[in-house]
């Protein structure tokens, strides 16, 4: 009898150890599924507040919490909550608002120490985020560090309003996801930092120019303008007295006229007068007038930030310059709007179309709106007419 009740309890056990075996593995492919979505998002460098998001969700989740979030450290010692997830609807964890670190919680002790951190009770805690776990019965909290270039950026919790704590490998779960976060994060401020030497560049090439322009105005345009002017005084005094000289002083007239026009012409190429004083309308107004083919314009006279309107003028100088010399249209529109704090720009015309989005006026056109975090459209399908469209967004 005695062996019987001991082989049926090894068979118990052994059942036991395969069902908790299973639940183990389990739980580790849903832990690996759901890194690899978070993964999946990196990857696809899509917003980082939408893996931020994510991350959330799936720490909550994975740790079998009722609510987590997600928070980033400021330089005055503050947090800010940039996340929030909650299980049920009838507690939520402030998203953007900034907490001072004083008392008892898991962000200052991550700040503090930039290392894991977990509160098995909130009874008798102090502080602004203590009175919110309070207010929202939460009992445990517990959290990791999110470390970005060798410095704590900010730390992610999840919490629970059940009594019994998080178990001891609660800790490592969520580091897995501060990884991926601290990669995205990366990421983004690679390509902020990116864009922003790039706008730099573009904004410093724009500037270089204005400044040819007005060199141009008060030195060499005026010096020619004076020029002609006594050389046309000296001609009419000389009208009479030497027939050679009078030619003489014509030549060097035509000549001086001839440079002052190409010096204008040189001005323009550089950067319009029209756009510098009059804005993005008065420069796409400045293009029409020179055209044979008729151009519909519509274009608000609002004022851009120069580097955008620099930006959309060379947009359209480009497209309109390839209508003329290229398209073989009878027509074209220009329309330029403001909608959702982005300048979107269209150039369409009724050409045979087939326009090479590699040419080099193209490409420039697109590393010039790229490096103010745009995007430049090109359809030209053969026969049926030229589109490009541009969109400038004007906050960065």
């Amino acid at each position: 009898m005695e062996r019987r009740l001991t082989e049926f309890a090894e068979l118990v056990a052994t059942a036991i150890s395969n069902t908790d075996a299973r639940t183990g593995m389990a739980r580790l492919a849903d832990e690996q599924a759901a890194l690899r979505r978070v993964a999946t998002l990196v990857a696809k460098a899509v917003p980082t507040a939408e893996v931020f998001e994510a991350v959330t969700r799936e720490v909550g989740l994975q740790c079998d919490a009722d609510l987590a979030r997600m928070e980033r450290f400021e330089p005055d010692r503050t947090v800010t909550a940039i996340a929030a997830w909650s299980r049920v609807g009838d507690a939520q964890l402030a998203v953007g608002r900034r907490f001072a670190l004083e008392g008892e919680s898991i962000a200052a002790q991550v700040l503090a120490t930039g290392r894991p951190a977990r509160m098995d009770t909130f009874v008798g805690a102090s502080g602004p985020i203590a009175r919110e776990a309070q207010a929202l019965g939460i009992r445990a909290s517990v959290g990791c560090p999110v470390v970005v270039g060798r410095r704590t950026w900010g730390s992610i919790a999840a919490s629970t309003r059940r009594e019994a704590p998080f178990p001891p490998n609660t800790e490592s779960r969520i580091a897995d996801f501060t990884e991926l976060v601290a990669t995205a994060i990366s990421n983004g401020e690679a390509r902020a930092d990116l864009l922003a030497s790039r706008a730099r560049m573009l904004t410093a090439g724009d500037d270089a120019r204005r400044r040819v322009v007005r060199d141009l105005h008060d030195g060499a345009q005026q010096s020619l303008v004076q020029a002609i002017l006594t050389l046309r005084l000296i001609e009419h005094a000389l009208e009479e007295d030497d027939k050679a000289a009078t030619a003489l002083v014509g030549e060097a007239l035509d000549q001086a006229e001839h440079a002052n026009a190409e010096l204008r012409e040189l001005a323009h190429g550089i950067l319009p007068g029209a756009l510098a004083h009059g804005g993005l309308a008065a420069g796409v107004r400045a293009l029409v007038s020179r055209l044979r083919v008729p151009v519909n314009v519509d274009v608000p006279c609002d004022r851009f930030p120069p580097e955008i309107e620099a930006s959309a003028y060379f947009v359209v100088a480009e497209a309109l310059t390839n209508v003329a010399k290229h398209a073989g249209a009878q027509s074209a529109n220009v329309t330029a709007r403001v909608d959702d704090s982005v300048l979107r720009v269209h150039v369409r015309d009724d050409g045979v179309g087939g326009a090479r989005a590699d040419g080099t006026g193209l490409v420039g056109l697109n590393d010039r709106v790229a490096a103010l975090g745009g995007r430049l459209e090109i359809e030209s399908p053969p026969g049926d007419g030229t589109r490009i469209a541009a969109t400038l967004p004007l906050q960065h």
